[in-house]
């Protein structure tokens, strides 16, 4: 058994977290990873300001009872507020927020007495968090899969535990971006980080909401196989701020767009409705499947259960061992 600050604060028995995944993480999800011991969210997403996302209480619901968070966009959830007091109703274990200031949704939050984990992408971002009142941070590389920065992660979590433990101490971190085994949660830990947030990894599991075509797609291919872009959201018309783009597997679009962003933006929404025609078809060669750089570590569709369970023990032997770690 791994213990670390946050496995003691949050009551839980490995210091694992599932990225808030959205269409991805659902309840069935969440649930899995609480039940194997870990810290379960459910992605919120865009707040169902671009529709075609599970309805949040429904997967709430799937969740039967485990203690499990629900986490959002953060721009997406302040032109959503209602949804949030309904979320709120439903008493979730925290909320857990990314991209943008979350000082717009944070008051309501921690007036509720909920917990409020914040991703952030950049130094900067992180007194935006403290002072949202964030008492998680999340330091996310540019190798994890969906929206992200362009930090990556194995300098980026020490720079942020050496300012956490200089400004706020007693606030915990976790870090994401290219962790999907037992070496990585190690690595994550020896950086300072308290816990991990795995993304790609788990977005392969049984219990996710993603295609099986898309998983298939990641398990062919190795984490040369995929490229971060803004021409997505521009050509489908999703108003992201600038400084995070796309980390996706790359498929025909990726391969005529991804380099052409500036093109992209003078194209906004060309693509809006042929994008949403493939999303309901599962066209994969249109719609990339979103996943990050830890594809290359993914070789199957397996239960969250064994996958924590695989984890948690490769990271003991790493702990203890060290260098001489060896899964082969």
């Amino acid at each position: 058994m791994i213990k670390t600050r946050f496995t003691e604060q949050f009551r839980i028995s490995v210091p694992i977290m599932n990225a808030p995944m959205a269409l991805v993480a659902g309840g069935a999800l969440a649930a899995a990873v609480t039940r194997s011991g870990g810290l379960g969210v459910i992605g919120g997403g865009y707040a169902g300001t671009l529709g075609g996302e599970p309805p949040l209480a429904e997967e709430f619901v799937k969740a039967a009872g485990a203690r499990v968070g629900i986490g959002f966009i953060t721009w997406a959830l302040a032109q959503a507020p209602e949804l949030l007091e309904r979320v709120l109703a439903l008493e979730p274990a925290f909320i857990f927020l990314s991209f943008t200031d979350p000082g717009r949704c944070s008051r309501r939050i921690l007036k509720a007495g909920v917990p409020l984990i914040c991703q952030v992408q950049t130094l900067a971002q992180v007194g935006e968090a403290l002072a949202a009142g964030a008492s998680v941070i999340v330091a996310q590389g540019t190798e994890a899969g969906g929206h992200g920065g362009a930090r990556s992660t194995l300098p980026f979590v020490p720079e942020v535990a050496d300012y956490l433990k200089r400004h706020a101490p007693e606030a915990l971190l976790l870090a994401a971006g290219g962790i999907a085994d037992g070496r990585g949660l190690a690595a994550a830990l020896m950086l300072g980080a308290d816990g991990v947030v795995i993304g790609t990894r788990l977005w392969a599991a049984r219990e996710a909401l993603t295609a099986d075509a898309a998983v298939a797609r990641a398990v062919a291919a190795t984490g040369d196989a995929t490229v971060r872009t803004t021409a997505i959201d521009a050509l489908r018309d999703v108003a992201w701020p600038r400084e995070f783009s796309f980390r996706v597997i790359k498929n025909q679009l990726t391969d005529t767009w991804s380099a052409r962003e500036a093109e992209a933006e003078t194209k906004r929404g060309s693509l809006r409705e042929t994008y949403a025609a493939a999303r309901a078809a599962g066209d994969f060669d249109i719609v990339p499947a979103v996943a990050g750089e830890a594809i290359g570590l993914v070789h199957g569709r397996e239960s969250v259960a064994d996958l924590v369970s695989q984890i948690t023990a490769q990271a003991e032997t790493c702990l203890t061992r060290g260098g001489s770690c060896d899964f082969r």
